[in-house]
C-alpha cells in the first residue's frame, strides 16, 4: 500500500511540473519572446533561404622534378554556406571553411575559417551596401569564380588576402554596368601574421590599416562578354602602400567559357610574401611587384562530360634594392593544368575529375645568390567535387 501511495505523490508533483513548463512556455510566447522573422512576417521559417555543403576531396600523387615524391588523400576544401533574404531588401550570407584555422585575429576578432559573415540592404534598384566579412573587390575570374571549383590557383591569388571586414557601396548603372566601391581591412592580424618576418626595422605601424578599391563590372552581346576590373590601394605601414590593378576578360557562349586575367600589384612592403620567402633565412623584402597572366578555356563537350586547359604565367620583382635584396627579377613561374570532368547524375552539382598540374619555377641570379631553392613540380589528382543542397 506505501508502494502505490509513493508513486502516487511522484506522479502529481511531475504532473504539476509538466503544467507549469507549459504555462511558462505560453507566457513566453505571449509576452512577445518569439524570433525577429516571425514578429514581422508571422513566420517561422524563411521560404527563400539555403544551406549548402561544398566538399572537395581527391587522392594525389605528387613528383618534384623526375622524383615521386608519395600518394595521399587529402580533403582540400570542406565548406558550409547558408544565405537567404528577408523580405526584399536584407539578404545575408554566411561560410565557414573547415580548412582554415579557427583562432581569431587580433584586428578583426574573426578566424581566417570565417570567410563571409555579411548583410546586404538593398536601399533601391541602384544602390545596396554591404557590411561584414566580405570578398575584398578585386577584379578577374579566377578570384570571381566559387573556389570550390578551382583545381589551382594561381601564386597571385593563392597570396591575397580574399576576405576582410568592411563596407561596400554598390551603384547598379544599369543592367549591364555596377561599380562598386569599398574600404576594409587590409590586414586582419599582427604584422607577423602579415609580413614574413614582421616589419623592418625603421618603418612604423599605421593605425588605419585599410584597403580602398574600386570595382567595376560590366557585360555585353547579352552577357557572352564579361568584364571584371578593378583598382585598390591599401596602407601597411606608415608611409608604406600597396597598389593592386586587376583585370578579368571572360566568355560564356553555350558550353564554352574562357578567361584571360590580368593582375599586377605594387607593394612596399611584401604583403604576397612570395619573394620574402626566398632567401635561406626568410626576411620581409619591401619595394616588391608581381605580374599575373591568367588563361583558361573550359567546354563542355557532353551533358556530362568537361574538359579545360589553363596556362599561367607569373613573375616576382624588386623594383628598388633594399636591405640583402638586389633590383631586378627574382624568378619566373610557368604553370600548366589540364582535367577532365565526369557528371554522373543529371542536375546534380557533383563531377569526378581527372587532373594534372605542373608549375615551374625559373630562379634567377638574384635569387640563387641568396640561397633560394625552388624545383619544378607535378601533381596527378582523382577526386570528386559535391556541392551538396541541405535545405
Amino acid at each position: 500500500m506505501k508502494t502505490y501511495l509513493y508513486l502516487f505523490i511522484l506522479l502529481f508533483f511531475a504532473s504539476q511540473s509538466l503544467t507549469a513548463q507549459e504555462e511558462k512556455t505560453e507566457t513566453n510566447e505571449e509576452s512577445g519572446n518569439r524570433s525577429i522573422l516571425k514578429m514581422i512576417t508571422g513566420k517561422d521559417i524563411i521560404d527563400n533561404s539555403e544551406m549548402t555543403l561544398h566538399l572537395f576531396t581527391s587522392a594525389n600523387a605528387n613528383f618534384s622534378e623526375s622524383n615521386f615524391d608519395g600518394m595521399n588523400f587529402k580533403l582540400n576544401r570542406v565548406r558550409l554556406e547558408i544565405k537567404g533574404s528577408l523580405l526584399k531588401r536584407l539578404s545575408y550570407r554566411y561560410r565557414q571553411s573547415f580548412n582554415k584555422d579557427s583562432d581569431p585575429y587580433s584586428l578583426d576578432n574573426t578566424s581566417s575559417s570565417l570567410e563571409l559573415a555579411y548583410v546586404n540592404l538593398k536601399v533601391n534598384d541602384k544602390f545596396s551596401f554591404t557590411i561584414g566579412k566580405q570578398f575584398v573587390n578585386f577584379g578577374g575570374y579566377e578570384f570571381y569564380v566559387n573556389s570550390i571549383k578551382v583545381r589551382e590557383f594561381s601564386i597571385f591569388n593563392s597570396n591575397l588576402s580574399c576576405y576582410q571586414v568592411g563596407l561596400t557601396g554598390n551603384w547598379q548603372i544599369n543592367s549591364n554596368q555596377e561599380l562598386l566601391f569599398q574600404v576594409a581591412n587590409n590586414q586582419n592580424g599582427s604584422y607577423e601574421d602579415m609580413y614574413a618576418s614582421g616589419l623592418p626595422t625603421g618603418i612604423e605601424e599605421t593605425k588605419v590599416p585599410f584597403i580602398y578599391s574600386v570595382n567595376w563590372n560590366s557585360y555585353y552581346f547579352d552577357k557572352v562578354l564579361q568584364l571584371r576590373y578593378a583598382a585598390a590601394i591599401g596602407q601597411q605601414a606608415k608611409k608604406n602602400y600597396v597598389y593592386y590593378l586587376t583585370f578579368g576578360n571572360s566568355i560564356e557562349k553555350g558550353p564554352l567559357i574562357a578567361y584571360l586575367d590580368v593582375m599586377y600589384s605594387r607593394q612596399n612592403l611584401d604583403q604576397h610574401g612570395v619573394i620574402s620567402s626566398l632567401p635561406s633565412t626568410i626576411q620581409t623584402a619591401r619595394y616588391t611587384d608581381y605580374l599575373s597572366f591568367i588563361g583558361n578555356i573550359d567546354y563542355r563537350f557532353h551533358p556530362r562530360w568537361n574538359a579545360y586547359i589553363k596556362g599561367g604565367y607569373e613573375t616576382g620583382r624588386v623594383y628598388k634594392a633594399n636591405g640583402d635584396f638586389a633590383k631586378g627579377i627574382y624568378g619566373r613561374t610557368w604553370n600548366a593544368q589540364t582535367s577532365i570532368e565526369f557528371y554522373p547524375l543529371k542536375n546534380i552539382d557533383l563531377f569526378v575529375f581527372l587532373h594534372y598540374t605542373y608549375r615551374g619555377i625559373q630562379l634567377t641570379d638574384n635569387a640563387l645568390r641568396m640561397g633560394a631553392y625552388s624545383p619544378d613540380t607535378h601533381r596527378i589528382s582523382l577526386g570528386f567535387v559535391y556541392s551538396i543542397p541541405v535545405f
